[in-house]
C-alpha cells in the first residue's frame, strides 16, 4: 500500500506539470493561429479592396453609359431606321452589361440586383418606345419617343442605383 502512495506522490505532481505545460503550449498555438488568420485577413483586404473599388467604379460608369440620354447621344445616327436604332441600343446595353458581368462578385446582392433592374428597365423603355412607333419611323423618332416615355415615368432608377452604390462604397471606408 505504501508503494502505491509513493507512486501516486510522484505521478500526480508530474501529471499536473504535464497538464500545465499542455495548457501553455495550447494557448501559445491558439494565439499563433489567430495571429496568422488576422495577418492573412489584412493581406487579403489589401488585395481585394482595390479590386472592389474598381468594380464599383466600372459599374457606376456602366450605369452612366446606360442612361438613355447618354446612350442615345453616343449611338444615334440619322441614317438608321427606328428598328435598326432600337436593335443597336439594346445590343449595346447587353454588350456593356456582359462586359461588366464579373464585377458582381465584388458587390452586394442588393447593388447587383439594382444594376440588373436598371438594365432591364432601360431595355424595356427602348422596346416599348419602339413598339409605339410606325414601321417607317426614323432613329430620331425613336429617340424622341424614348425621352417622352422617360419623362412620363418620372422615376430615376439609374440615379437611385448610383446613390445606393455610392453609399455602399462609403460604408467600406
Amino acid at each position: 500500500m505504501e508503494s502505491i502512495i509513493d507512486i501516486a506522490k510522484a505521478t500526480i505532481p508530474s501529471l499536473i506539470v504535464i497538464y500545465g505545460a499542455y495548457l501553455i503550449v495550447k494557448s501559445f498555438l491558439d494565439k499563433s493561429i489567430e495571429e496568422n488568420k488576422i495577418s492573412k485577413s489584412v493581406e487579403q483586404t489589401k488585395e481585394i479592396l482595390p479590386l472592389r473599388l474598381q468594380a464599383y467604379e466600372r459599374i457606376v460608369i456602366f450605369l452612366e453609359r446606360l442612361a438613355p440620354n447618354n446612350l442615345i447621344i453616343r449611338l444615334n445616327d440619322s441614317s438608321y431606321s427606328a428598328v435598326q436604332f432600337q436593335n443597336i441600343l439594346v445590343h449595346e446595353i447587353r454588350e456593356e452589361f456582359n462586359h461588366n458581368l464579373s464585377q458582381q462578385i465584388y458587390m452586394s446582392d442588393q447593388s447587383w440586383g439594382l444594376v440588373k433592374k436598371c438594365m432591364e428597365e432601360v431595355i424595356a423603355l427602348i422596346n416599348n418606345s419602339g413598339q409605339e412607333l410606325k414601321p417607317d419611323a426614323t432613329s430620331l423618332d425613336l429617340a424622341k419617343k424614348i425621352f417622352e416615355n422617360l419623362l412620363a415615368e418620372d422615376s430615376d432608377i439609374i440615379g437611385q442605383a448610383q446613390s445606393i452604390i455610392k453609399n455602399e462604397i462609403r460604408a467600406i471606408f
